[in-house]
C-alpha cells in the first residue's frame, strides 16, 4: 500500500512538533515530513528528535536545500540517523529558493552543477565509497565514512523543471513533487531519465498534497488514490485552512491528524 504521511512544516513552531508526531504515530499514519525553509527549521535537528519520540512512524526531509550544506557533513548526518533509525529515515535534497540562498551568501552561478555533484557525492559516500574529486562546487581529498549505514536510505530530488526531473532520474532514488497537478508530468520524466540512464526499477515519487481543513476521510483516501493512479509511491498531506490558503498553525494541525488516520484506514482496506 502507499505510504501515507503528514507534513509538520517548518512554520510551526517546534516546540509543537512532540504532540504532532506522537499524534501522527498512533493514528497509523505511516510518514511524517519535515523540510529546510529559511530562515525558520533546520531538518536533522528536528527530523532526529522526531524519530527518538516515535516507535515505527518514518521520517522525511523534503528538501534540504544543497548550497546551505557541505556534501561531507551531509552524508554523515543522513548516516548518522539511518543507522540510528534503520528503516525509518527518508532524506531529500534540492535546489532551495534562490532567492534565500542569496542572503546567505550561498547562491551558486550553475545550480544544476551543484545539485548534480552533491547528488553523485552523496551516493558514493552514502554506499560506503571513498570519494575524491575536484568539481566546481565539491571538492572531496579520500572522504569516506567510518559508519556508512547498513541500510541506506533512498535518496530523493526536489524537482520542477525538465532539467532536474531528469537528474532525479539519473542519479537519485527519486523525486520529490510539492505540486500535485505537476505530478503525471514529473513521474513520467523521471521515469524516462532512469530508463535512459540504464537503471532499472521504479523511481521513488513522493508528491505533496493539499487538503483543507474539515475535509471528511473518504475525499482524502479518494485524492490519495488519484495521486497513486498518476504516479506517485508515497503521498504527504499539507493541512490548510481553506484551498490556496496557508498551513494552519497550532492545534488545528492536530485536529486534522484522526481524519488521515481514517483515511490511512479506507485505503488499506482496498
Amino acid at each position: 500500500m502507499t505510504p501515507l504521511g503528514l507534513i509538520f512544516p517548518p512554520d510551526q513552531p517546534p516546540e509543537r512538533l512532540r504532540e504532532v508526531a506522537r499524534a501522527a504515530e498512533e493514528a497509523g499514519l505511516d510518514e511524517l515530513w519535515l523540510w529546510e525553509d529559511c530562515f525558520k527549521e533546520r531538518g536533522i535537528a528536528p527530523a532526529a528528535a522526531a524519530l527518538a519520540w516515535t516507535s515505527s512512524l518514518r521520517v522525511g526531509i523534503a528538501l534540504m536545500p544543497v548550497p546551505l550544506r557541505n556534501v561531507a557533513l551531509t552524508a554523515m548526518e543522513i548516516a548518522t540517523l539511518a543507522r540510528l533509525f534503520p528503516g525509518r529515515f527518508l532524506p531529500a535534497v534540492g535546489h532551495g529558493v534562490q532567492g534565500w540562498m542569496g542572503q546567505t551568501g550561498t547562491r551558486v552561478d550553475s545550480p544544476m552543477t551543484l545539485l548534480r555533484e552533491q547528488v553523485e557525492a552523496l551516493q558514493c559516500l552514502l554506499h560506503g565509497e571513498q570519494v575524491s574529486r575536484q568539481g566546481r562546487y565539491v571538492t572531496l581529498e579520500e572522504v569516506a565514512l567510518d559508519w556508512p549505514p547498513a541500510q541506506v536510505p533512498p535518496l530523493l530530488v526536489g524537482a520542477q523543471g525538465p532539467r532536474t526531473l531528469a537528474l532525479a532520474g539519473e542519479l537519485g532514488d527519486g523525486v520529490v513533487v510539492d505540486v500535485a497537478e505537476h505530478l503525471p508530468r514529473a513521474a513520467a520524466a523521471v521515469r524516462d531519465a532512469r530508463a535512459a540512464a540504464g537503471r532499472e526499477g521504479e523511481p521513488d515519487v513522493l508528491v505533496f498534497q493539499t487538503v483543507a481543513l474539515g475535509t471528511p476521510a473518504e475525499e482524502v483516501a479518494e485524492l490519495v488514490r488519484a495521486r497513486v493512479a498518476e504516479g506517485a509511491r508515497r503521498v504527504a498531506i499539507t493541512v490548510v485552512t481553506a484551498p490556496g490558503g496557508p498551513p494552519e498553525p497550532g492545534p488545528a494541525l492536530l485536529d486534522a491528524v484522526p481524519t488521515l488516520g481514517r483515511a490511512r484506514e479506507l485505503l488499506a482496506q482496498l
